[in-house]
């Protein structure tokens, strides 16, 4: 085996992957704070603006998902450069900008099929959120709190799709800030422990 091997595999022997990916995360923490502050913003003008239609909801949504899904895929293609995990980050990119172009693509969908899309999205975005907790140790709470949050809201609103136009708002405005605001703590968590390491 050449020098070159060896030394790229003993950087994988040194730290398990539990500390790669809690690594990775840390040097990502103002990604993870600024998709947080994003979450709290769009949360609060949900809450704010019920009464909106249903169109403004969703390209408001469909926005929202473009922008989220840009900095995810943004930090996944950084995990990966560093040879860090980087699929699950890529996954939840991928999952939220298909939704907002589906979302944009189709603005004039009825309330149904808008639900079930948000729905979809949620469900797929705390099932990567639990899968990370799983993964990592720094912030893991968090990542869980995210991941449940996320998975509660797409049932919720499998379960009960007819619901009006405010109810929606009102859930995924809740929804938002929930997330937005446990993605700051973590990110807030994750800087400190850069810091304690430099």
């Amino acid at each position: 085996m050449s020098s070159a091997a060896r030394d790229y595999w003993a950087s994988y022997s040194v730290a398990s992957p539990l500390d790669r990916v809690g690594a990775a995360l840390a040097r990502n923490w103002w990604l993870i704070g600024l998709r947080g502050l994003l979450g709290v913003v769009f949360g609060i003008i949900a809450l704010i603006m019920p009464i909106a239609t249903i169109l403004a909801l969703v390209l408001l949504f469909s926005a929202y998902m473009l922008v989220d899904g840009a900095f995810t895929l943004y930090a996944a293609v950084r995990a990966a450069r560093q040879k860090e995990h980087w699929g699950l980050l890529a996954l939840q990119g991928a999952a939220s900008i298909a939704a907002g172009v589906i979302a944009f693509a189709w603005s004039g969908i009825t309330v149904l099929a808008f639900v079930l899309l948000i729905a979809a999205w949620s469900i797929v975005s705390g099932s990567v959120m639990l899968a990370a907790g799983f993964r990592t140790e720094a912030g893991r709470w968090w990542l869980f709190i995210d991941g449940i949050a996320g998975l509660l809201f797409g049932l919720l609103l499998i379960i009960a799709p007819l619901i009006g136009a405010i109810v929606l708002t009102w859930w995924l405005g809740i929804f938002a800030l929930i997330f937005g605001a446990a993605l700051i703590v973590l990110a807030r968590k994750l800087r400190s422990r850069l810091n304690l390491a430099a």
